[in-house]
């Protein structure tokens, strides 16, 4: 059923890291509603991750008899969250002050890109911009070129989605103790700070330059790096630690003096290049073995198609597949509780007959 069963969720839809909150949450056993637009009624994607095992509802967000019976759900759910700008809820009627005097306990979950006040609060960004201002985006790619675009995982969803559920549930814990609900403000750039939090802290140690591609883990160091195979096929080689170092030295078969001295930066760039011309003289399967059940931290670089293949993901059933769709599994895994994915995402709207019985809402109101 999983740990968050009986929690009763309210998501307004939104894209990406919001929707990706409320999976966490519904992945985790908790009833999430996402509530959409009128206008998206009947849309159907299966494979939109983000809202599977999730009911779905509809709404004219601008019809005043929508929002009262909107308000009946708030009553009786756990939590509500949505991704607006800062304002627009509050144009709607459905402010945190307004949402908690009709329901006590409620955790109002609010993520925005910039927070809810600040001088940016009300302008538009994506994850390039929040993670711009915290640090992480000016810190990845080669020293001598622009900066490189990660994927979105920064700010948008660790920063963004998954601090936003690991507020809510705090919120939810406080909210049983106490019987008070509050308000989560939840922005991508505070997130993107925190996720930062190691490498402020190493900076003022002394001991990371704030520059890119200058330090032990940011592709800097000969023994933290991917290298091209002769396939063309890539190996990623983490072997920080001493002991990990001389396995990578071993299995590589680099008896060369000059490899002793590991954190000697003056020489990273020379042992790169010795390292990158072994490790292209064979194939990404001859290191794939050579490294096989040795801690030496060398891995294939897969890419989403090999990674539902690999042997580690199978046997920890890291892929469900559910209606011919093969997709990454609910995370983290529990001891007592037992965590699976409902249903994919249904067609939008379908369960409005459903939900309507539950919280004796008017159906119209939702057509």
């Amino acid at each position: 059923m999983g740990p968050l069963n009986g929690i009763k969720v309210l998501e307004f839809s939104g894209i990406g890291p919001g929707p990706y909150c409320g999976m966490l949450l519904a992945d985790l056993g908790a009833d999430v509603i996402r509530l959409s637009r009128v206008s998206e009624k009947g849309a159907h994607n299966k494979f939109d991750i983000h809202n599977r095992s999730k009911r779905t509802i509809v709404a004219d967000l601008k019809n005043p008899k929508a929002i009262k019976e909107i308000k009946k759900i708030i009553k009786e759910v756990d939590v509500l969250f949505e991704g607006y700008r800062p304002g627009v809820m509050e144009k709607l009627g459905l402010s945190p002050e307004k949402c908690l005097k009709l329901n006590e306990s409620l955790v109002y979950g609010r993520m925005t890109g910039w927070g809810q006040d600040g001088p940016m609060s009300k302008q538009a960004g994506h994850d390039i911009n929040y993670i711009s201002l915290s640090g992480a985006l000016n810190a990845i790619g080669d020293q001598n070129s622009n900066p490189s675009i990660p994927l979105n995982l920064i700010g948008d969803y660790g920063g963004g989605g998954m601090m936003l559920a690991m507020g809510i549930l705090a919120g939810v814990i406080s909210s049983s103790k106490t019987g008070k609900g509050q308000v989560i403000d939840s922005a991508m750039i505070d997130g993107s700070l925190s996720l930062m939090s190691f490498f402020y802290s190493l900076k003022e140690m002394g001991i990371w330059k704030d520059e890119r591609k200058s330090n032990f883990l940011d592709g800097a160091a000969h023994f933290y790096d991917t290298y091209e195979c002769s396939d063309n096929k890539y190996i990623a080689i983490g072997s920080i630690e001493s002991q990990f170092y001389k396995i990578l030295l071993d299995k590589l078969e680099l008896s060369d003096p000059r490899f002793e001295n590991q954190m000697d930066q003056s020489m990273w760039k020379e042992l790169k290049e010795i390292i990158a011309t072994k490790i292209k003289s064979q194939s990404r399967d001859h290191w794939v073995e050579i490294f096989s059940d040795t801690d030496g931290c060398v891995t294939p670089v897969l890419n989403m198609e090999e990674a539902q293949e690999h042997e580690h993901n199978i046997l920890r059933e890291s892929f469900v597949n559910l209606d011919g769709f093969n997709q990454p599994a609910p995370a983290p895994r529990f001891s007592n509780d037992t965590v699976s994915i409902k249903h994919n995402a249904k067609e939008i709207g379908s369960d409005i007959d459903d939900v309507c019985d539950e919280f004796n809402l008017d159906k119209e109101a939702f057509s």
